[in-house]
């Protein structure tokens, strides 16, 4: 069954106001976590923040004779932002586990819980190893939200709506991108400002564990653990009149049942049956074309990239709070595409505007700022910089940034889906990881040609990407094998019917 036949009807169904607030509700986790995101690379820049916990970079920075690029360059400060990522990637790997126990709505509520306990403890910081603490406190959190939400989103939204309503968690976490920058900007003159900052993290936390509890976990989840009456009951709720509730809910029945049959655990399958090589290919790929696009860990050094290239404190902060506006909006557009023009649409637009960006921006910073940036960039060219560094947030914001999200949440069948997440999540956490804790020092060492770097990786990823991954718009997760068969190279290690589900009885 090819992408877009059809197939997305098979059960009908209405977007209800149920499927909608449920979804909504348990995608506003991503808001914590673009929160994290967002705050750590404004407060890494403000001065009474740098004189409590890292003396040595305010220093360095009144160094006059030391390349721009390399002012921030401290293991220590990168650590402060990185140890969230470790700490993620050790709580990922066992959310997915925790998750086929207490379902995705447990998860959601002990992540919640976690990172109310961080923002405190951030915001009350008194020393570095506190400071730390408390940002892995953040992370356990992330690596449970990040680990049950996607897979909620998928297995709650109709598959005809599936894209769209998946890109709901990346929408929050943009939102929480550009409400940490506003935050930074509005503090950042402010002695205390950045204990405010750090602390507010914990108030949307509030907010996602008390809407928690008022969700019904997912179909899939409650027949795992033999709770089928549920499964029904949350299937009329969210589906409507219109669906036809009884054979989506058969479906789902033999997707665990056949998910039960082998005593092999889903990790092990995963990683050992050639069958899942597709599946293992991509919870690996994705999490990689998201990272070396160089979007992120410009998200979270914004304000020090900006203030590299000349900008003062207030306007390198203005710029973070500019680009991830315009990120905010750029994930609105591919709301309204992805389920109308599929996955791979995205991925080349994206792809074509982040490269020709990041090579403006490299050729802008050697040619008017000089090899080491000693000369302040002029201001028509300061502004062309923030421009397409925009536009570059744009091109990330309707492509990769929602498809990390999305595809990992739709791909793998019910027998590994949670380990299939767990895998993506913990890459993308331990990637994040390496990234935060290595890229002020890459900027120091590559310092303009940074920006072609990860033009390069762009291309590259891109090009795997368009050969390799099959278009997933439309169809049903219950059937999403038959897409793998179909395609001219994974057909050979995906066959047979024991691993899928038809899209419905009709089909037999």
């Amino acid at each position: 069954m090819a992408a877009g036949d059809g197939a997305a009807s098979a059960y009908g169904g209405e977007l209800t106001f149920s499927v909608i607030i449920t979804c909504l509700v348990a995608a506003s986790g991503g808001l914590i976590f673009g929160y994290d995101i967002g705050i750590s690379g404004g407060v890494s820049q403000m001065k009474p923040f740098l004189e409590t916990f890292f003396p040595k970079v305010l220093r360095r920075m009144a160094d006059a004779k030391r390349s721009q690029y390399c002012m921030f360059d401290s293991h220590a400060l990168t650590a402060f932002t990185s140890s969230l990522y470790i700490a993620g990637l050790v709580a990922s790997l066992f959310a997915g586990r925790v998750t086929r126990s207490l379902g995705r709505r447990g998860v959601m509520l002990v992540g919640g819980a976690l990172f109310f306990a961080g923002g405190i403890m951030t915001g009350a910081a008194v020393n570095l190893a506190m400071l730390i603490v408390g940002r892995m406190l953040l992370g356990f959190g992330v690596g449970f939200t990040n680990q049950a939400t996607p897979l909620y989103l998928a297995e709650m939204a109709p598959a005809q709506w599936r894209g769209s309503l998946g890109v709901a968690f990346q929408f929050f976490l943009s939102l929480g991108i550009l409400i940490a920058n506003l935050v930074n900007y509005g503090t950042a003159r402010v002695q205390w400002g950045w204990r405010v900052s750090l602390g507010l993290a914990g108030a949307p936390a509030v907010v996602m564990v008390v809407g928690a509890f008022f969700l019904t976990d997912t179909p899939s989840s409650y027949v795992m653990r033999g709770k089928a009456d549920l499964a029904r009951a949350a299937l009329v709720r969210v589906r409507g009149r219109g669906g036809d509730v009884d054979a989506e809910l058969k479906d789902i029945t033999r997707a665990v049942e056949a998910a039960r049959s082998s005593q092999k655990g889903g990790f092990r399958k995963l990683i050992g049956s050639r069958e899942y090589r597709p599946h293992l290919t991509f919870a690996l790929a994705l999490p990689l074309c998201h990272q070396l696009s160089g979007m992120m860990v410009l998200t979270f050094f914004s304000p020090l990239v900006f203030r590299i290239a000349g900008f003062g404190s207030n306007a390198a902060l203005m710029g973070a709070v500019i680009l991830a506006g315009v990120k905010f909006v750029s994930l609105i557009l591919s709301t309204l595409v992805i389920d109308r023009y599929g996955r791979k649409v995205l991925v080349i637009a994206g792809a074509a505007i982040m490269i020709v960006c990041q090579v403006a921006n490299a050729w802008i910073m050697r040619a008017q700022g000089g090899k080491n940036g000693e000369v302040p960039l002029p201001r028509p060219y300061g502004l062309a910089l923030l421009v397409l560094t925009c536009v570059q947030g744009a091109g990330f914001g309707m492509s990769w940034a929602p498809l990390i999200w999305v595809i990992p949440g739709e791909i793998f069948p019910m027998e590994i889906r949670s380990a299939g997440q767990s895998v993506s999540v913990s890459v993308v956490l331990g990637l994040t990881f390496l990234q935060t804790q290595t890229f002020l020092a890459l900027l120091c060492a590559f310092k303009y040609a940074t920006f072609v770097y990860y033009a390069s990786w762009v291309a590259v990823m891109t090009a795997f990407v368009l050969v390799f991954l099959p278009e997933t718009k439309g169809v049903p997760l219950e059937s999403m094998g038959s897409v793998w068969e179909g395609h001219w190279y994974w057909r050979r290690f995906v066959g047979g019917d024991g691993h899928r589900v038809k899209a419905s009885p009709s089909d037999e």
